[in-house]
C-alpha cells in the first residue's frame, strides 16, 4: 500500500493518485525496487504431528539444524533467506543482486536442499529419533523487494503467494515450479508437467 502525504489515506501500491484526495502520490521510495525474483518456500511436510509426538526441545534443537543447513545452500547458490516462518524457509533469488540465472539458482538449490533433508536425516535420527522431509515451491515474477541495503528485502507480490502455493501442493521430497519458472529452467533440468 502506498500512504498519501496530503491526507494519510492508503492506495493500491500501483496507483499515481489518492484515491480520497485525488493528488498525485509520490514516487515509490528508492529503497523499494520493482523486479523479477524467484521465490523459493521449503516447508517440513507433516510438521504438526512432529510437533505432537515429540518433546519441545529436540524439535527445536532438529529446526535449527535445519534451518543452519537450508540457509547455507541458498546463500551458496547466490539467494537470500527473507524469513524464517514456523518450520518453512521462504528464499529470494534476485534480491539484493540480480543475476541473470536466478531461476536456475534456485532450482539447483532446490534440489540440493531435498538431497540435505536425505543426509540430515541419518543424524537426526541417529541423535533425536526424528526424520524430516521437505516439500518445495518455486515461482518466478515481478515483486516490489525493499531496501537490501537495510536488511529489509521483504518482497511482496504473486510470485510469493504462487511459490507458497506450489510448496504447499508438492509431495513429501518433490520440488513444484511455475510455468515461468520451467520456462527459464528448462534446457537445464529435467521436469515434468503436473496438473
Amino acid at each position: 500500500m502506498r500512504v498519501c502525504t496530503q491526507c494519510g489515506a492508503e492506495s493500491r501500491i500501483d496507483a499515481r493518485y489518492c484515491w480520497s484526495c485525488g493528488i498525485a502520490l509520490a514516487p515509490d521510495s528508492p529503497a523499494e525496487s520493482r523486479r523479477v525474483v524467484t521465490v523459493l518456500f521449503c516447508d517440513l511436510a507433516d510438521s504438526t504431528r512432529l510437533g505432537g509426538a515429540h518433546d519441545p526441545e529436540p524439535v527445536r534443537r532438529v529446526l535449527a539444524r535445519y534451518f543452519a543447513a537450508m540457509r547455507s545452500i541458498v546463500e551458496r547458490h547466490g539467494g537470500t533467506v527473507e524469513k524464517f516462518i514456523g518450520d518453512a524457509v521462504m528464499a529470494v533469488f534476485g534480491v539484493p543482486e540480480i543475476h541473470e540465472d536466478d531461476a536456475l539458482r534456485a532450482v539447483r538449490a532446490a534440489h540440493e536442499m531435498q538431497a540435505r533433508v536425505v543426509t540430515l536425516n541419518v543424524d537426526l535420527v541417529r541423535d533425536h529419533g526424528i526424520e524430516i522431509g521437505a516439500r518445495i515451491g518455486i515461482a518466478t515474477g515481478e515483486v516490489v523487494a525493499g531496501d537490501a541495503s537495510l536488511r529489509e528485502t521483504m518482497v511482496t507480490g504473486q510470485a510469493v503467494t504462487l511459490a507458497a502455493r506450489l510448496e504447499a501442493a508438492a509431495p513429501r521430497g518433490g520440488v513444484l515450479m511455475s510455468v515461468a519458472t520451467h520456462e527459464l529452467v528448462r534446457d537445464a533440468v529435467q521436469a515434468e508437467a503436473t496438473p
